[in-house]
């Protein structure tokens, strides 16, 4: 009898455990079964998924401090992303690059991002419990403003000197901004290869301080406001913390963040796509945190680069896969797109389902508590 609870009781922590565990566990599945199919050797494979880690990393990474607060995934990242891109745009007009170029943008993203947080923060804080929809449409509300500056304003109200980034009508920014001077400089600055592997080491450098602070963040005392508001806000607020600021500054440290993140993506991409470079950004960043098993309300460092390795692991082999089983490599790139879209999707259903489930369970043992009561005072 022992025995058969034992087991039962392990089966369902196993079952429970999988349950948990599935998007990583079936991405890794996915790409085992990739892998072979798409033909690329373990050396491509793996600097691949290095210089991707180094330049998406940080990127996600800035979703952790919301989450901590109880705000859910930061659609609104996209803010930071723009502010950066802007910063990138004036130091490239003022002709500054490599690393002192990036600091340059870094800097301007700064005040950009610290603005876009606090309004977003403000917006968030009106639209309690619908948080991730309200920053997905603020992304694109923040994404009209920043067509106008970049489109009409730049080169009119903000000058720009040089013609080679503005368009021929003598205003607004061409299509692409080449960032050439910069490319790799911090990937590079640093040089190290293992085996054939190039390694980024001041881009994982940078990475592990962010990952530090993340640590060291949570110790302190803003940090455990976040994490109190994230678990109750009204015991929060009960016990003297200000709710609504501690939310606000959650958004805000995500942004200037995310403006930080940008810069470092776009220096190793090499140019800056102006109009359409942040537009997915958030998008794949939510689902690469997604895949490394994080949820709504809890995501740790560790899912972080578990979902950067296995989501792009997939980005790389899907369309070879793709082609060598169908003939079409756009069925890989469908495929993947696909994934990323359908992975948000599961894991907002499945944490929907978990707080039903919950309340239920809490409804439940209320109503038995409340019988047992009523049977005692009889």
């Amino acid at each position: 009898m022992k025995n058969s609870k034992m087991k039962k009781g392990a089966g369902s922590r196993a079952a429970s455990l999988l349950m948990a565990n599935s998007v990583p566990i079936m991405f890794v599945l996915i790409c085992a079964f990739c892998i072979p199919i798409s033909g690329f050797s373990p050396n491509y494979l793996m600097n691949e998924i290095v210089n991707r880690m180094g330049r998406n990393t940080f990127l996600i990474l800035s979703l952790l401090i919301p989450i901590m607060a109880g705000m859910g995934l930061n659609f609104g990242m996209t803010l930071g992303a723009m502010a950066g891109e802007i910063g990138l745009i004036l130091a490239s007009d003022w002709q500054i690059f490599g690393i002192p170029g990036m600091i340059l943008a870094m800097i301007i993203s700064i005040p950009i991002s610290t603005m876009l947080g606090l309004i977003c923060g403000k917006i968030l804080n009106m639209a309690k419990g619908r948080e991730m929809v309200t920053s997905y449409i603020i992304s694109y509300f923040i994404n009209g403003i920043y067509q106008l500056v970049v489109l009409y304003m730049m080169g009119s109200v903000i000058p720009i000197k040089h013609s080679s980034i503005k368009l021929p009508r003598g205003y607004g920014i061409r299509n692409t901004v080449s960032l050439i001077n910069m490319r790799q400089k911090l990937d590079n600055l640093i040089p190290l290869s293992i085996k054939g592997v190039r390694i980024p080491v001041a881009t994982f450098l940078l990475v592990a301080l962010l990952c530090v602070f993340i640590i060291w963040f949570r110790r302190t005392k803003l940090g455990q406001d976040m994490r109190a508001v994230g678990q109750d806000m009204a015991v929060a607020r009960d016990a003297g913390i200000n709710v609504e600021r501690t939310r606000i500054i959650s958004i805000i440290m995500s942004t200037v963040l995310a403006g930080f993140g940008m810069v470092i993506y776009l220096q190793n991409m090499g140019n800056l796509s102006t109009y359409s470079s942040h537009s997915q950004i958030g998008m794949f960043c939510i689902a690469a945190l997604l895949v490394g098993g994080a949820s709504v309300d809890k995501a740790t460092i560790g899912n972080v680069f578990l979902g950067v390795t296995l989501f792009h692991l997939m980005f790389i082999v899907a369309p070879s896969a793709g082609a060598a089983i169908t003939g079409d490599s756009m069925i890989g790139e469908y495929f993947r797109v696909f994934v990323s879209y359908a992975v948000i999707t599961v894991a907002l259903v499945m944490y929907e389902t978990k707080k039903r489930r919950e309340k239920s369970q809490l409804a439940e043992q209320l109503r038995l508590d409340q019988a047992m009561e009523e049977a005692n005072e009889k």
